[in-house]
């Protein structure tokens, strides 16, 4: 009698801890309603937005700070080159505007919740947000680097070749400040410097390519979306 009243409270306690028995059909609702809109699933949408514009404007400053510090080099031996140097700048900025549009895409794309507290955000929309916020952001922190470093080389060689190899502050006859580069006459120092900034532009506009890459699949990510009813 004793095992038999045993197995009687073991049969009710494992009746009421599984209820799906009972109620196979709401549980399968509310599980199924969990899963696909539980009420952390914006948490991924907004870290997708908050890394793609630190990402960016990370690669944005890196660029900048590495490619100015070769303009303000570039600056002492050929101050006329500045202003025509002054393009990997130019394109390490514009990284900082891909990250400020898909950031901005993806949290208007972000529903809070409704009045009585359910949400319709879905765990699709926000692994589709993040993912979007992580290729443009990582796209545009590694093209920042390489217009960067390009930059930095490029627009510092660029003057060494237009100004001759003759610092700025060296007088006519050099002062022993020419580096040993050939072709004194201007012209052919002129065409040498031209040749070499051609090259510069193409490796820039490649590096930010990769940013526009990344762009592009963020865009297309962030228009997959479905919403709970």
């Amino acid at each position: 009698m004793q095992a038999a009243f045993i197995r009687k409270i073991k049969n009710q306690h494992v009746l009421f801890c599984c209820p799906v028995y009972f109620h196979s059909s709401t549980m399968v609702s509310v599980t199924a309603g969990y899963d696909t809109c539980p009420d952390w699933a914006p948490a991924f949408g907004y870290i997708g937005a908050a890394s793609c514009i630190i990402l960016a404007n990370f690669g944005s400053a890196w660029g900048t700070w590495q490619a100015g510090l070769g303009v303000c080099k570039m600056g002492i031996d050929y101050p006329k080159g500045v202003i025509k140097n002054i393009v990997p700048i130019v394109m390490a900025g514009v990284l900082g505007i891909y990250g400020l549009i898909v950031a901005v895409i993806l949290t208007q794309s972000i529903r809070p919740p409704a009045s009585d507290g359910t949400t319709s955000y879905s765990m699709f929309n926000g692994y589709a947000h993040m993912a979007a916020g992580l290729c443009c952001g990582i796209s545009c922190l590694a093209a920042g680097g390489t217009i960067g470093v390009i930059g930095d080389a490029g627009v510092q060689g660029f003057g060494l070749r237009a100004s001759g190899g003759k610092r700025a502050w060296a007088g006519e006859d050099g002062g022993g400040d020419d580096v040993g580069l050939g072709g004194n006459s201007e012209a052919s120092n002129a065409e040498g410097a031209n040749k070499l900034y051609v090259g510069l532009l193409i490796m820039l506009i490649f590096s930010e390519a990769l940013a526009l890459y990344g762009l592009i699949v963020a865009l297309i990510l962030s228009q997959h979306s479905y919403v709970c009813e």
